[in-house]
């Protein structure tokens, strides 16, 4: 008798506990994988995979956040400095997430240069990435800042042509600098201005050192630097602001705000930055470092799906640089101001298609416009009226347009021994404007390309490429290149390449004059195009263990071009116009070490070493060559209860010699050494979600000037 209600008890029981158990709630919990601390604030992103529709979350300060699908759904969980976790989860299912970070970016994923995105450790080139938290520790703010501290890049600064930039010994003009794989326009004196290339909307930069020329073409002989800007991937709504300022008159501000409503993404943003000037004697007038104001706006589009990517996006960016002239003798009471306008403007549309078995189709198209405004006014300072100069010479647009198209189908599948790659590119250049001959000029390159890649056995891969050009005004030769890597073991890679280049002179070279106080550039019609030979060895050793992180890096470059593009000075002491030089090589050895302790402490070290030489003909001999070096350091160290970064960043710059001409005449000029050094200190606030940064920039300069071997100064 007291059996059957004692049975009966027990299954009401049960049936609770099933209840019960049914009715608990289940969670996402996402932790660090090295010290299994939970991870706050990491955005989750739940697609069904049936309907597409996406769901967006944030982890809460315990790290987790609940499953309230119901469907089986693809999962994805990033935060800035992990590698972003994806896999499926079913409804009513708890998961343990374990996000690795990127401790020394080896396993980051690259887009410049591969066929589909890549992890850098398996590239076939030495992809460098400067990411985000990179930037946010340098408190960089634009790409001269940014890569002022690289051990094997070399910037320097002119008052008016802004800030240019060298690797391996060639100057920017060989450099190719891309926004999301589309080339950015408007170069002075060959050069980009990267003061006019900010960093507040950018996700990363990848780098790539030596030839990229079957890829990317002309302007690509020392190598490529992608600008990637940032995607709000995987959450509803996000908002940003930031804010900036330094002692000596610089004063930023730019807000962003993305959305996302199911395959839709949207975001809009922009920001203004102001520098009042600065010289190291204050002479109240001409400053060395000119007083700038720049606006900036930028709007993106995406539409995604499991098989396309669809992106639609345009930018603005709008420079006042103010040339202060001197006071005009003899009653020091007026001057010739000059006001540099510059304007930049792009629309850009890509679409990428996933096909079956690993194919891929990726086509993009891009306008950019670029115009230069420069206005002279004379200016009374006891009246402080000014009127604009009234003769042609003191007043001037230059106006240079580009129209890009760019398609590529590649098959990419890791368990194939053999993948390639082919595709088109399309660039028309022109360019108006008085200091244009015959005012305007035109120049197109037509291109295809192919690139396989052929992994020998698992620990060897071999990827050969050709490129055909066809140049408006020069007959290009057939573009070869061959590039390697080597596994020597699980943690020492050997990369090689090889790389023909091909460098049409553009419309600057060609057709502009460029005259103001300090300047008087012409350009050459007669000029013949660069052709080159450049080689590039790397090995890099890395390898994690528990929470410590090591690697080493370790290259050398060597570059033969013929027809090399410089100026030279003309039969007028103050007149430079382009010239060919007939040969000119650079090579050298570079050296890096990192070393971590996750995730408090890094440190960086690293050493180059540049020559250049050449000869301005074919049948006189090389002039010997002359060598520079650079040295870097960047310690930094985190606190993790108080949510506080130290970072520290040096750099030895060396006397670098410069290879000037005259009369088919090879002389020598140096820039004198300096060094720099930026101490900042980062400290989070509502778990990081608000971050203040403070810091000291110290620049210990000599002048930063090209001496002559004959003793003269040249300010370029």
């Amino acid at each position: 008798m007291i059996k059957g209600p004692f049975c009966l008890l027990i299954g009401l029981f049960s049936l609770l506990a099933v209840a019960g158990g049914y009715g608990q709630k289940a969670f996402i919990k996402v932790v660090d994988q090295k010290n299994q601390e939970p991870v706050a604030f990491a955005h989750v992103c739940f697609e069904g995979l049936h309907s597409g529709s996406p769901k967006y979350s944030l982890t809460s300060i315990e790290g987790s956040v609940p499953n309230e699908i119901t469907e089986i759904s693809k999962i994805v969980v990033s935060y800035v400095g992990y590698s972003t976790y994806v896999d499926t989860i079913r409804p009513g299912e708890s998961l343990n997430v374990q996000l690795h970070p990127k401790v020394l970016n080896m396993d980051e994923v690259v887009i410049t240069g591969q066929y589909t995105p890549e992890r850098a450790d398996k590239s076939i080139y030495k992809v460098e990435v400067i990411g985000s938290r990179q930037i946010e520790q340098k408190a960089a703010t634009n790409m001269a800042e940014l890569l002022k501290d690289q051990s094997t890049m070399r910037v320097t600064q002119d008052g008016v042509l802004g800030t240019s930039l060298r690797i391996q010994g060639m100057s920017g003009e060989n450099v190719k600098f891309l926004q999301d794989g589309v080339p950015l326009i408007g170069r002075l004196n060959g050069n980009f201005d990267l003061n006019q290339i900010n960093l507040f909307n950018v996700d990363h930069v990848e780098v790539i050192e030596g030839p990229m020329s079957v890829i990317y073409g002309s302007n690509a002989l020392a190598g490529v630097i992608n600008i990637i800007t940032k995607e709000n991937k995987s959450s509803l709504l996000n908002l940003t602001a930031n804010t900036y300022a330094e002692s000596v008159g610089v004063y930023n501000f730019d807000a962003a705000v993305s959305f996302n409503h199911k395959k839709n993404g949207f975001s809009i943003d922009g920001g203004r930055n102001f520098f009042g000037g600065y010289s190291p004697v204050d002479t109240s007038r001409s400053q060395t470092f000119k007083p700038r104001r720049q606006y900036f706006f930028d709007s993106l589009y995406t539409f995604t799906t499991s098989i396309l990517k669809f992106k639609v996006s345009g930018d603005y960016f709008n420079e006042l640089l103010l040339d202060q002239g001197p006071l005009l003798s003899p009653y020091f009471e007026t001057a010739f101001d000059n006001n540099f306008t510059t304007v930049r403007y792009s629309a850009r549309a890509d679409a990428s298609i996933k096909l079956p078995k690993s194919h891929f189709i990726n086509v993009l198209g891009s306008w950019s416009g670029y115009s230069r405004v420069r206005q002279t006014y004379y200016k009374d300072l006891t009246t402080l009226n000014e009127n604009l100069v009234p003769q042609s010479w003191a007043q001037d647009t230059t106006t240079i347009n580009n129209l890009i198209a760019r398609g590529t189908y590649a098959k990419s599948n890791p368990d194939h021994k053999l993948n390639y790659q082919a595709g088109f590119d399309i660039s028309i250049e022109r360019g108006t404007g008085k200091k244009i001959a015959d005012y305007e000029q035109q120049i197109g390159d037509y291109a295809a390309f192919i690139s396989l890649k052929w992994d020998i056995v698992k620990s060897l891969s071999l990827q050969p490429g050709l490129r055909l050009i066809y140049n408006t005004n020069y007959g290009a030769p057939l573009v070869c290149a061959l590039s390697a890597k080597w596994n020597l073991a699980e943690v020492l890679n050997l990369r090689f390449s090889y790389s023909r280049g091909f460098r049409a002179p553009s419309i600057k070279e060609l057709y502009l004059v460029f005259v103001d106080v300090n300047h008087n550039v012409l350009g050459n019609p007669d000029l013949q195009a660069e052709k080159s030979n450049n080689f590039n060895l790397n090995l890099n050793w890395a390898m994690e263990k528990k929470k410590s992180a090591w690697s080493m890096d370790a290259g050398i470059f060597y570059n033969l071009i013929n027809n090399v593009i410089l100026l030279a000075q003309t039969g007028n002491s103050l007149e430079y116009q382009y010239e060919n030089v007939s040969r000119y090589k650079s090579a050298g050895v570079q050296v890096g070490c990192t070393y971590s302790i996750y995730p408090a402490f890094k440190f960086q070290i690293g050493f180059a070493e540049t020559g250049i030489t050449g000869s301005p003909e074919d049948d006189t001999p090389y002039v010997p060559f002359k060598w520079s070096s650079e040295l870097t350091l960047s310690p930094s160290y985190h606190f993790g209860k108080p949510d506080v970064t130290l970072s520290l960043y040096y750099k030895y710059t060396g006397s670098a010699p410069q290879l000037l001409i005259e009369d088919k005449v090879i002389t020598w000029g140096w820039i004198d050494p300096y060094n720099t050094m930026d101490f900042t200190a980062g400290k989070g606030f509502w778990n990081s979600r608000i971050k203040l940064s403070a810091g000291v920039t110290v620049r210990i300069v000599a002048e930063m000037v090209i001496r002559t071997s004959a003793g003269g100064v040249l300010s370029l």
